[in-house]
């Protein structure tokens, strides 16, 4: 498990198989065993193998042509639905959505169950690469996917035989990312050291030599707003009345 969990690569590159039903339930359950908060399973996958679909998802979620070459794409959406339809049966009025914490619940229980996913998938080996370009356009997603009330797209999962052999990227030292105690905001040089690491992995590829630093820095200056979240959270029915409070 642990080397499966430390060898991770992205891959966008996929061979022209299918991946079996029986491989994709296995991953759907692993992805659901996952923990979630109050037992809420704030969770749903939609599963979408349609050529066409997966071609709309690619062009929505920023032109990525992996999106259509992968045989199935897991889109991973936070989902209060359930809850919503639970409070019914009970007679009970729904609150949570109008609380921001419900946002943070419903995106780290998709992020828990997409990293129990990810895991299964490479156990299989299966190649994978998560995609944050579906709340791009979340709008056309919601559209497309016929999502109800409740639920809203957070991520995707490109799952695939690989068609490709990746070298591991390097990660940030330890130092940069475990803090004893309390947080230590010293990471200047940590970052520098990073970027040796970053660069020399990039030359080795025969890729353009750049800082993880400058990447970075460039993403976040020209991404002030990523996608259009900001309006249709409200139209899913997350209103989160108490952050205007």
């Amino acid at each position: 498990m642990i080397r499966t969990l430390t060898s991770h690569r992205s891959f966008r590159q996929y061979r022209k198989q299918a991946v079996e039903p029986e491989m994709l339930r296995l991953i759907i359950e692993a992805a659901q065993a996952a923990p979630s908060w109050a037992n809420g399973q704030q969770v749903s996958i939609i599963a979408v193998r349609s050529e066409e679909r997966r071609q709309q998802l690619s062009e929505l979620s920023g032109n990525q042509k992996h999106v259509a070459a992968a045989p199935v794409f897991l889109v991973f959406c936070m989902d209060f639905y359930r809850a919503q339809a639970a409070s019914r049966l009970e007679g009970l009025p729904f609150e949570a959505a109008k609380d921001v914490d419900a946002l943070l619940v419903g995106a780290t229980d998709v992020g828990i169950a997409l990293s129990n996913a990810v895991a299964a998938a490479e156990s299989l080996g299966l190649g994978v690469i998560p995609i944050g370009g579906v709340r791009r356009h979340t709008a056309e997603v919601i559209e497309l996917l016929q999502l109800p009330e409740y639920v809203f797209p957070i991520a995707g999962l490109c799952v695939g035989y690989p068609a490709e052999e990746l070298p591991k990227k390097p990660r940030l030292p330890m130092e940069a990312v475990l803090h004893e105690e309390q947080y230590n905001p010293e990471v200047k040089g940590l970052i520098e050291e990073y970027n040796l690491a970053h660069r020399a992995s990039l030359k080795a590829q025969g890729l353009t030599e750049r800082d993880w630093s400058s990447t970075i820095a460039r993403f976040y200056s020209l991404n002030p707003q990523y996608g259009d979240a900001q309006h249709t959270l409200k139209r899913q029915g997350f209103t989160c009345d108490n952050l205007n409070k």
